[in-house]
């Protein structure tokens, strides 16, 4: 006896297609979804990596403007620092000329020609840096003194400001 195959589908059989049928576009509408998730985050991850690379290269030429400024300026105030010091110079060279040369002007005028000669040199030799480093050379030999003179400047200034708000 041979079976037949009834070749009229009936409605438990459709009910199971369309069942089978939204099962899998819904598993293919989630992959599909999943996907585009994923290549969203993809991108996102990768436009985050460009704008961090991108403020990155912005903040470190900022710095690089920032240090060639600051060069710039420590090198104008290094500049006019040998510059003070040749008119220091300059000066004292006028004084020696114009003033008396005898008698106690003429000492005094002496002494003050010297002395702006003699700043006139070390600044012109020396410059900030010089000061700076003999400075910092003057307080680690003397640093109780330095510590008072500091104390001292720091009430003065502080009463000179106090007596301009009142």
């Amino acid at each position: 006896m041979s079976v037949t195959t009834n070749p009229v589908k009936t409605g438990q059989d459709r009910g199971s297609e369309f069942i089978e049928k939204t099962k899998d576009t819904a598993v293919s509408t989630m992959d599909k979804a999943k996907d585009a998730a994923s290549a969203a985050y993809d991108k996102a991850k990768d436009a985050s990596a460009n704008v961090a690379d991108k403020a990155k290269d912005m903040a470190s030429g900022l710095v690089d403007k920032a240090k060639g400024a600051a060069g710039d300026i420590g090198k104008r105030a290094e500049d006019a620092t040998h510059a003070v010091g040749s008119g220091m110079q300059s000066l004292a060279g006028t004084l020696r000329e114009n003033l008396p040369k005898e008698g106690v002007l003429g000492s005094a005028s002496g002494s003050v020609a010297k002395s702006l000669e003699t700043g006139g040199k070390y600044l012109e030799t020396e410059g900030l840096s010089g000061i700076a480093e003999d400075m910092t050379n003057l307080i680690r030999r003397n640093p109780i003194p330095a510590l008072l003179v500091g104390i001292g400047l720091g009430f003065l200034l502080a009463r000179a400001t106090h007596m301009h708000r009142s």
